[in-house]
């Protein structure tokens, strides 16, 4: 987009220099304005609109004209200054968006259209958005301005994840572009094709048209990439290739191209083929293809599962884009808050909180949760209605929370050794074993919890976030959702995206999710899921009983529930209800036979998000790579739901039947899966049947023996351990928790 500020400028000046109604002398200074503007001489196009401007000071085309001879003599650094220009003019013309169907001339729209690329730049793609299709219900008369305005929307559809809208647009663009290249040969051999001069333009007509088609292709690339289309954009990169040659955009589209297809390797090589230092810098196209090559590079070795070295490569991307912020001249380490000093165009050249995003994601990947928070915490300033990204930061609290093997031993203790100090020699010598978990006790100790740390207390706003950005529950379509931008896996989605006529659904709306891919329908759902799941488990650790139910019972009445989260809603839920001495309702939702399936259920369009020209996108895990969640079978999800409700019935006194579900579910699993809660559990119920011995053999062995016939059964009076099922189970890799988001 960075030369549509230069045709832009050439449009306008062309239209004043041939605008009816003024005499010779006034059309031949805007001649001679036009004429130098063109030739680079501003001041001398400046002192022609002067004198103009004295002739007819009605004329807001001068004005207009001037304060873009202004801008393009500073070098393209004054866009605020232009900016309120023309809001001036606007307001003086009463042309509001909401009035642009009154318009019936072509210097109306330029001055909506010239609005809209300032928009662009400045990254309001939704003001730009409604401006650009005010202007295109009355393009058909002016058809170099119909494809400069055809060309915004399509970047900005893109840029918006709207590649069904785009597809149309091209397509109309192309009808437009035969038909005008067939009008102007037509016209060139009836008139007099010996003449020169009518050779050159024609020739000059002809190249530019081929540029039109040749950019027309890049777009289709984008455009099907987005889609996961493979088959159509195959066919479309043939012919980008063709157009462009090697050249570094066309190989990113490849290499972006390869990626989805799974081929990581062939993407590498294709990047590393591209010559990128030959590319314009970010002051003339506003990319930094560096930066680009070193993001894209850690997209693929995200997605083959090397996450420190992807790691590596987007550091190397933030460097990268740094170290252009500091030539740009942006001193405020890459966070551009004024728009003076920087050309336009350099405007969208800083990605900073996009790599800022793909740091987090995967740092939390890796295993270092307060550093993703750190990372996380920057980007959600500027994307704060994602709630993805608030769920990633309730994820980063939820990590550095759930504490590492030496901070485990401090509360309940790990395989390892469930005895946490012995007391006395001989006679006298007593064992002492380890309490319930401590952790999540001291966490924000006299701070608000809306202070940005990785605690639990601020885990649960972001949580709460999260749920109030996504959409209230809608109601079902009659109809089947037939959008083609998120069809199946990025295998099948080339056959099914392939029939896409180009135009939008009626009933596929998606939810806005900057930096990532807009979130789809049944995105949503798994989403919503996903923050409830871990909405009950953060009110378990902080003690907040009737929250942590009220979540659980929500997540169990969604429609679409994968498995595993169903298991974890009813856990939660009875953990919930045993807090609240409401043991026979724990009870039922402890009942083995509720769990028939601990899939995530990731849904394939979830896996993997579209991309575009090779420009920075935020990525996330692949679905291919999700590990795997605890339980990892249905019958080790049924033994814990039986430790569980062993804990259950031993609250209620009825020992035998939490010994024969405590046996039971041991009988399920293997020895080393057996959580330490269940071993002291199983100690507990042999001192409560008077079995000391067989208590201290279990202690020693560190697992549960068979069951052997009790002595004698003292009635001893104690408070039994209840399982924490919290501590086991932990909903970190949860459906739609790490789905695939990546661009080129």
């Amino acid at each position: 987009m960075a030369e549509t500020g230069s045709d832009q400028a050439g449009d306008m000046k062309h239209d004043s220099v041939s605008s009816p109604g003024i005499s010779d002398h006034e059309r031949e200074m805007a001649t001679n304005a036009f004429e130098a503007f063109k030739a680079g001489s501003y001041d001398v196009s400046l002192k022609h609109l002067d004198n103009l401007q004295e002739l007819n000071k009605e004329d807001y085309k001068i004005t207009m004209n001037k304060a873009i001879t202004e801008f393009y003599k500073s070098g393209q650094t004054t866009t605020s200054t232009l900016k309120q220009t023309l809001m001036t003019l606007k307001n003086q013309m009463h042309t509001a968006v909401d009035d642009i169907d009154g318009l019936d001339d072509v210097e109306n729209s330029i001055l909506n259209y010239n609005q809209a690329v300032i928009y662009y730049h400045m990254r309001q793609y939704s003001e730009a958005i409604s401006i650009g299709e005010k202007l295109y219900q009355f393009l058909e008369p002016f058809e170099k301005f119909a494809q400069a305005v055809c060309f915004l929307l399509v970047d900005l559809y893109l840029l918006t994840f709207q590649p069904e809208k785009a597809l149309h647009l091209l397509a109309v663009l192309e009808k437009l572009t035969v038909k005008d290249g067939n009008s102007k040969n037509g016209k060139g051999e009836s008139t007099n094709s010996a003449n020169k001069e009518s050779s050159s333009l024609k020739a000059e007509f002809t190249a530019m048209i081929e540029a039109a088609k040749s950019k027309m292709h890049q777009y289709k690339v984008r455009a099907y990439i987005q889609m996961k289309s493979l088959k159509a954009c195959k066919r479309e990169i043939k012919s980008v290739m063709n157009t462009s040659g090697n050249s570094a955009p066309s190989l990113f589209m490849k290499s972006n191209f390869e990626y989805l297809r799974g081929n990581y390797r062939k993407a590498v090589k294709l990047l590393n083929s591209s010559n990128i230092a030959e590319h314009p810098g970010p002051l003339k196209t506003g990319e930094c293809m560096r930066c680009m090559f070193w993001n894209n590079l850690g997209c693929i070795h995200f997605a083959m599962g090397k996450h420190n070295l992807g790691l590596f490569y987007f550091k190397k991307a933030l460097q990268e884009n740094d170290h252009v912020c500091a030539q740009l001249g942006d001193g405020s380490n890459g966070q551009a808050k004024k728009f003076t000093g920087i050309p336009m165009c350099a405007l969208l050249a800083n990605k900073r909180y996009e790599l800022l995003y793909n740091c987090g994601i995967q740092l939390l990947h890796i295993g270092r949760p307060l550093a993703a928070f750190e990372c996380l915490m920057e980007a959600v300033q500027v994307y704060h209605s994602n709630p993805r990204l608030w769920l990633r930061l309730a994820e980063c609290c939820i990590t550095a929370n759930k504490g590492s093997s030496e901070q485990e031993t401090k509360g309940l203790p790990s395989k390892k050794g469930i005895v946490q100090a012995v007391v006395g020699q001989g006679y006298h010598r007593k064992i002492v074993l380890a309490s319930q978990s401590t952790q999540n006790t001291i966490y924000s100790e006299g701070q608000s919890a809306a202070i940005p740390v990785a605690s639990m207390e601020f885990a649960a706003i972001c949580l709460r976030n999260a749920l109030l950005l996504l959409p209230e529950h809608q109601q079902h379509d009659s109809k089947p959702d037939k959008s083609c931008s998120q069809s199946g896996s990025t295998e099948s989605g080339s056959e099914t995206s392939d029939a896409c006529s180009g135009k939008t659904q009626e009933g596929d709306k998606f939810i806005p999710a900057a930096p990532s891919s807009p979130l789809r329908k049944q995105e949503v759902e798994n989403l919503r899921c996903s923050i409830l799941a871990c909405s009950a488990y953060v009110a378990l650790a902080l003690g907040d009983n009737l929250m942590a139910l009220n979540h659980a019972e929500k997540l169990l009445h969604q429609t679409k529930l994968s498995g595993s989260l169903k298991f974890l809603g009813h856990l939660y839920a009875a953990e919930a209800l045993i807090s609240l001495d409401r043991i026979s309702d724990a009870i039922a939702h402890l009942n083995p036979e509720n769990v028939t399936d601990v899939s995530l259920g990731v849904s394939s369009s979830e896996q993997e998000q579209g991309s575009d020209k090779g420009d920075l996108e935020p990525v996330e895990s692949s679905g291919k790579q999700t590990p795997l969640c605890y339980p990892s079978s249905v019958s080790s999800a049924r033994s814990t739901m039986l430790f569980n409700l062993g804990s259950a019935y031993c609250l209620r006194s009825e020992y035998e039947k939490a010994r024969k579900c405590l046996h039971q579910a041991a009988s399920m699993v293997n020895t080393k899966e057996i959580p330490p809660e269940a071993i002291l559990l199983g100690v507990y119920l042999e001192l409560q049947n008077g079995n000391t011995q067989l208590a201290l053999q279990i202690i020693k062995r560190n697992q549960l023996l068979p069951s052997v016939k009790p002595t004698s059964s003292p009635d001893l009076r104690k408070k039994p351990l209840p399982f924490q099922t919290s501590q086991p189970v932990q909903p970190i890799q949860t459906p739609s928790s790490f789905t695939q988001v990546q661009r080129k």
